[in-house]
């Protein structure tokens, strides 16, 4: 949240000199228009102060000359009021006020006491927070859904209760290459001051789909990436019963926790929502085609190295490799890779250790997957 930057105003000295007095002392003070926020010593205005009154001796011979005097005072934004009073005391008054032109809180102090200052120079900042800005960071994702006027419900964690609402006036034409947002603006009025700059705000965009609104949509745990692809299961009812086949999909714009579907999907399709890893890895065990193996086939359990022989199973070490033919002990120690696309033969004891352990990865997988802590440990 931020003060609207077209109230904010920076209040400057008129004339050079050194400032002799400040009557606003420290920043969140409140000042009014027209009040005397500093006095100012300047010896040009001293010796301007004199040449009026000269002027004013020969005003009925040479009224120019008065006119003018008086019109060097003006041009440092003296009243003529107080040129009037200058007049009326006929004497020189060597510190001048320095008056607030707006009202506000002073957000920046610029000056300290016995500072010298120029014509111009910036005293004060100012910012009237009868209306204040709320920003909000718009994601590159999101950014296809948010137009200019769409209404922003949001709230204030230090107004606990409280719903504001307000519509979306600017959006930054530039993303911020550090953060990868832009920001959204929406301008609200400020009664009571109960806004201030700095609070945090967050809230919901009620937006309109940029495409069609008969456009199919997915929850995001339904789709799987593999590089460029996007792929679902769909479910599959035969009278062998219920399976699931893959299907690529091409997808719109986020929507938070789901996707826009443009391609792949019919109204009507029925999809895996969760579990998908578990229905690929059966799919691939299986030699279906799976999300890492489009066309299918069998699954890899593993390859020979030369002339290994398989032996019978010795207790619960699995494979026996006491029969490993090393070859010609003369011989280069090589791997054979001329038999990896050969289905291998292993024991059963072997295999009901692999379904363990695949049973157990899927337990982990799905526990991961639904952030299940207690059943991942």
């Amino acid at each position: 949240m931020e003060a609207d930057e077209r109230s904010i105003y920076s209040q400057s000295s008129h004339i050079p000199g050194r400032v002799e007095r400040l009557m606003v002392n420290f920043t969140g003070e409140y000042i009014k228009q027209g009040q005397i926020i500093a006095y100012i010593y300047s010896p040009d205005l001293v010796t301007a102060q004199e040449e009026l009154f000269e002027a004013r001796k020969v005003a009925d011979t040479q009224p120019q000359f008065f006119n003018a005097a008086k019109e060097k005072l003006k041009n440092w934004k003296l009243s003529d009021n107080q040129i009037a009073q200058i007049l009326q005391s006929g004497t020189v008054k060597e510190e001048l006020p320095i008056h607030a032109d707006v009202s506000g809180y002073v957000t920046e102090k610029m000056v300290n006491l016995g500072d010298y200052v120029n014509k111009g120079k910036a005293l004060y900042q100012i910012a009237n927070l009868n209306s204040v800005w709320v920003l909000f960071d718009i994601y590159e994702s999101d950014m296809p859904w948010v137009r200019k006027g769409d209404e922003v419900v949001f709230t204030i964690p230090s107004l606990p209760g409280e719903n504001f609402k307000g519509r979306i006036s600017y959006i930054d034409p530039v993303i911020n290459p550090m953060t990868r947002v832009a920001k959204a603006r929406i301008e609200i009025g400020n009664a009571g001051l109960r806004l201030k700059p700095e609070m945090f705000a967050s809230g919901t965009v009620k937006a309109k789909q940029p495409i069609a609104s008969e456009a199919i949509t997915i929850p995001k745990s339904a789709v799987m990436w593999t590089g460029e692809r996007s792929v679902v299961y769909i479910k599959n009812t035969t009278s062998n019963g219920v399976n699931f086949v893959l299907r690529d999909v091409t997808l719109g714009p986020s929507l938070g926790n789901g996707f826009i579907v443009k391609e792949g999907l019919q109204e009507g399709d029925e999809i895996a929502v969760n579990g998908t890893f578990s229905i690929d890895a059966a799919a691939q065990l299986a030699g279906k085609p799976s999300m890492m193996n489009p066309e299918g086939g069998p699954a890899m359990t593993g390859h020979n190295h030369g002339g290994m022989k398989m032996g019978d199973d010795k207790g619960t070490g699995g494979s026996d490799h006491s029969e490993m033919d090393m070859g010609d002990p003369g011989l280069e120690n090589k791997t054979d890779h001329s038999d990896m696309n050969q289905r291998m033969t292993a024991t059963a004891t072997f295999k009901n250790q692999l379904k363990q352990v695949l049973s157990a990865y899927l337990e982990l997988k799905d526990a991961l997957v639904n952030d299940n802590a207690a059943k991942s440990n």
